[in-house]
């Protein structure tokens, strides 16, 4: 019985999990499930995931979510996936774990409701909470510099110093990656001031491509939708 994975790909976490299958050449069925349309909030989908949050795997009886977890599963339980992914080395691995901690409670809970409450909200017909925004970007810019002056040490072109990329760089590239749909001003403001950690986004991309551009396309094809009303709105104004 193939894999299935559920997943958005306007989630970030369900973005690193698709690439990482592509990327290791694990035969998947791919099941959509539409964020937008709350399909993760259908008794049918709860009954998956009671979290009614993607993604999620399913490998025969087996059900597993939350992203760092299918990610780590995913490099111990398939034959073939690179060891850099996810090593043996049982320290290498434990700081990969750290940073996945990391992860969550700092990177992803400053630039998820940060892009939340400036770019999705209005999308789905929701009042942004600007102080919330504000907020939120006080702890991404914060991890964003963490991010260069800790996690990037080494001599590695990817966290950890690492020389390839493993499920960590994987995961937070992922989420920042979010940060394309913001308009050029606000993005330049936030990304700019680290060009450590711009390079390394495109180190992660380069090392993950055709499949990480292939994933990351709905997301592509949003920031120009969104680029093409602001420019409208602009005009509109002269």
């Amino acid at each position: 019985m193939a894999l299935k994975v559920y997943a958005d790909r306007m989630s970030q976490p369900s973005r690193a999990v698709l690439i990482f299958c592509k990327v290791n050449g694990i035969a998947f069925e791919e099941v959509g499930v539409a964020l937008s349309k709350l399909q993760q909030l259908t008794p049918q989908f709860k009954e998956i995931n009671p979290m009614a949050k993607v993604p999620v795997i399913v490998d025969g009886r087996f059900k597993l979510f939350e992203s760092h977890a299918i990610l780590i599963y995913l490099s111990c339980a398939f034959p073939g996936v690179a060891d850099h992914w996810y090593p043996a080395d049982l320290f290498r691995r434990a700081k990969i774990n750290s940073v996945l901690d990391w992860h969550h409670s700092n990177l992803r809970s400053g630039a998820a409701p940060f892009i939340f409450n400036t770019v999705l909200a209005p999308l789905f017909g929701r009042t942004p909470n600007l102080q919330a925004a504000a907020e939120a970007e006080k702890l991404l810019s914060n991890s964003l510099s963490k991010i260069e002056s800790f996690w990037l040490k080494g001599n590695g072109k990817f966290l950890l110093g690492g020389f390839k990329p493993s499920i960590a760089d994987l995961s937070l590239v992922c989420e920042i990656m979010q940060l394309e749909l913001l308009d050029e001003e606000d993005r330049n403001r936030i990304l700019g001031p680290h060009q450590k950690v711009r390079e390394w986004v495109e180190n992660t991309r380069n090392a993950t491509n055709p499949h990480f551009d292939e994933v990351h396309k709905l997301l592509f094809k949003l920031k120009e939708t969104l680029q093409k009303r602001r420019s409208e709105k602009l005009t509109s104004k002269m």
